[in-house]
């Protein structure tokens, strides 16, 4: 991969800001007080092994008010076996909430699921360089490791529309901690230096999305990452701007596999 060329690619579909499919999406709030990264795209918790211990259930982390993380702990955890993660990113105008649904797919694997909450209505980097929001997942997935044991070899970035955009985009530049990443229905990957590993890639999208359309999967992200050396699966669904159930279901497997 030429990391030169990467960040040059601009936005690959219209409408980026908009709202994510109404079973993803929640209001907004105002962009908290976290400093940025100044375009800086690493992150730097690395999974360990963890000094507390948390019980299953759901978890609100407690870092900002108003907009914050949810930590899901499958049933049976316990400290002594590392856990799948996945970090999941919710579309425009949504926030952490708008995966309690997913919760039951990761619980019944076994799977530990982070969902974290964008500082603004949207991710910084869909309207500029990257900023708070790598800041901020960074001390989420500190308070992850070291409360949970997680299995560093299945480590997934995930999101659905904005976020499935966000998490493509910042993956590449933390492949040294993300295995796996996840877009549901991206329309765009605007990558930043330094690009870093090379984690597989799993994209879907609905054939009849009026939000973000197909094409900007099918034509541009899937083939762009395939031609630079990545391992991609790609599903093209009948439907919308969603994530079907079996294509929840499917994108977990994979993770598993």
């Amino acid at each position: 991969m030429n990391p030169e060329n990467l960040t040059r690619r601009r936005f690959l579909a219209s409408g980026l800001a908009s709202l994510a499919a109404p079973s993803l999406m929640a209001c907004g709030l105002e962009r908290g007080g976290i400093e940025p990264y100044e375009g800086n795209p690493r992150l730097e918790a690395r999974p360990a092994a963890p000094s507390g211990t948390i019980e299953p259930g759901a978890t609100q982390l407690g870092i900002e008010i108003g907009r914050d993380a949810i930590l899901w702990v499958p049933r049976g955890y316990t400290p002594d076996a590392a856990v799948p993660l996945m970090v999941a990113l919710h579309g425009a105008g949504g926030s952490a909430e708008n995966w309690s649904g997913f919760q039951t797919h990761c619980d019944g694997r076994g799977m530990l699921l982070l969902a974290v909450d964008s500082r603004g209505s949207t991710w910084d980097r869909v309207r500029g360089p990257f900023g708070p929001d790598v800041f901020f997942i960074d001390q989420a997935l500190a308070y992850t490791f070291e409360r949970c044991n997680v299995d560093s070899g299945r480590l997934c970035l995930g999101g659905f529309s904005d976020g499935a955009s966000y998490a493509l985009s910042l993956g590449v530049s933390n492949g040294d901690l993300f295995t796996h990443l996840i877009a549901f229905s991206p329309g765009f990957f605007w990558p930043a230096d330094p690009i870093v590993g090379k984690p597989r890639v799993f994209v879907s999208h609905g054939n009849s999305d009026p939000v973000l359309n197909v094409a900007a999967s099918r034509d541009n992200i899937v083939p762009m990452f395939r031609s630079d050396g990545y391992e991609v699966t790609y599903h093209e669904f009948q439907g919308g701007h969603e994530v079907p159930a079996s294509i929840a279901d499917d994108a977990l497997d994979w993770v598993l596999v």
